[in-house]
């Protein structure tokens, strides 16, 4: 009797005693402790495992979490997959109980095999359902990891305009208060109705003056400088305290000058103030303004980003999913990367699950983020081709080294180190353009120049056939 019935007759087959026993004639036994480990994610792996005692768990480091993806026991056996594909270990075993295992090396396995028919056809038909199985489980777990440093990132993100905002309301209600007492001062001046109304428009111009008046560094501590002479001359009080707000509204000593020559000499002090306690006002509440905004983007795109159902077919614009994408990823971007755009003109809406395209942006372009290693250019180009629509995204990192980029779109195959990367990331990006939309992806890669393009189909005969396979 070559297997017995388990939890899964497919996945985790037993193999009966009288074939163990057979085995255990060919085969080296190895005793581990609770804790010990019989193999781990990386390591060079040729042999077979047959567990005799105990129990082994078979895990995977998935976003610096340790996720669990079987345990065996007895009868059952581990390490075909990498002995058939050629590959080191993708996961890691180890023993969860005192326990004892069956190691055959690789030579006497494959004469195992090529003597005993049965336990071949026992071992092709589990890797087959194993590697389905284990794939499926990863590439979910690798979109909620995706998703988890997403979310980490916009909270992130979100965090700084919040904060922003509660200090600066915190801080306007102080100036709010401050003007009004300085509004009242001016009451103990004899202003005529056209000072008032004078006042009233230099207000109101200055405070427009706060978001055109754009200066560069040099020129600002010109204008400051400028700005304080003038202030002290005049014997204005708390010169440090205005000279900034005055300056970032645009006004110059000219403008002061002409201020002061429609009002009375000793209100001077008190209308300086008083205009810069309103020109600050409106500051704060412009930036309250820009963090809501700010705070309103993200939520925006992390909508857009996450609500289109993936089961249906939709109008998709690529650069809308591609800004939200790269919102998404702004926390990454951030210092030395700089990001180029050659959008093409009038490109059609395409008919996609858009929010599986997501995950080829945010996969495609969170490799060429890590290739640079926090500084160079990435390039994402879009255009129309005949029937394609095509995006094209470039980095000018070091580069995929020629001997690998065959098997770039191979599960599991990954050349980060343990626990960066599952292997799945771009065989996601190939099922989802290739399996579900069919396109087509294109790697060219040399030092400075790694390119991915994607194809992806236009017209009424590409929406037709996505239907035909929602049906």
């Amino acid at each position: 009797m070559l297997q017995e019935s388990n939890n899964s007759p497919t996945l985790f087959p037993r193999l009966s005693d009288e074939v163990l026993q057979h085995l255990q004639k060919f085969g080296t036994e190895i005793d581990l402790n609770v804790g010990e480990y019989l193999f781990r994610e990386g390591d060079v792996s040729d042999n077979f495992y047959v567990v005799l005692e105990g129990e082994i768990r078979v895990t995977k480091q998935i976003g610096g979490q340790e996720k669990i993806l079987a345990q065996h026991q007895r009868g059952e056996f581990i390490g075909e997959l990498s002995i058939l594909t050629e590959t080191d270990s993708i996961v890691s075993g180890y023993a969860t109980l005192a326990s004892r295992v069956l190691k055959l090396e690789l030579k006497t396995f494959k004469q195992i095999i090529a003597t005993f028919p049965p336990l071949a056809d026992l071992v092709i038909s589990t890797l087959a359902a194993r590697t389905k199985t284990v794939e499926q489980q990863l590439q979910q777990q690798e979109k909620l990891a995706s998703l988890g440093k997403l979310s980490a990132g916009i909270a992130h993100e979100l965090k700084n305009p919040a904060a922003a905002g509660a200090r600066v309301a915190e801080e306007l209600q102080t100036r709010f208060q401050e003007s009004q007492t300085l509004a009242l001062r001016l009451n103990q001046y004899s202003f005529t109705k056209a000072q008032l109304d004078f006042l009233a428009d230099f207000q109101i111009q200055s405070q427009a003056g706060i978001s055109a008046a754009k200066f560069d560094l040099i020129l600002q501590s010109d204008q400051e400088d400028e700005i304080t002479d003038w202030l002290t001359e005049h014997q204005i009080g708390k010169v440090w305290e205005i000279t900034s707000t005055l300056v970032d509204a645009g006004l110059d000593s000219q403008k002061l000058e002409f201020l002061t020559s429609q009002i009375p000499d000793d209100a001077i002090n008190d209308v300086i103030h008083w205009l810069a306690a309103n020109l600050t006002t409106t500051t704060l509440i412009k930036e309250i303004a820009q963090s809501n905004a700010r705070i309103s983007e993200l939520v925006t795109s992390v909508k857009s980003y996450t609500h289109i159902n993936q089961v249906q077919v939709h109008q998709v614009d690529v650069h809308e999913g591609i800004e939200n994408t790269l919102t998404m990823l702004r926390h990454k971007l951030k210092g030395g990367i700089e990001i180029t755009r050659e959008y093409g003109e009038n490109l059609p809406v395409i008919s996609t699950y858009g929010g599986e395209l997501n995950q080829v942006w945010t996969n495609l372009i969170d490799n060429a983020i890590d290739a640079l290693e926090g500084k160079g250019k990435i390039c994402i180009r879009t255009y129309q081709n005949n029937e394609y629509l095509i995006v094209e995204i470039a980095d000018n990192g070091p580069g995929i080294s020629p001997e690998i980029q065959a098997r770039i779109f191979e599960p599991f195959f990954t050349t980060k180190g343990v626990g960066k990367g599952s292997g799945l990331g771009l065989d996601i990006v190939y099922n989802i353009i290739v399996d579900k939309h069919h396109g087509q992806i294109n790697l060219d890669s040399q030092p400075g120049n790694t390119r991915f393009q994607v194809f992806l189909p236009i017209g009424i005969q590409y929406l037709s056939v996505q239907l035909k396979t929602l049906n």
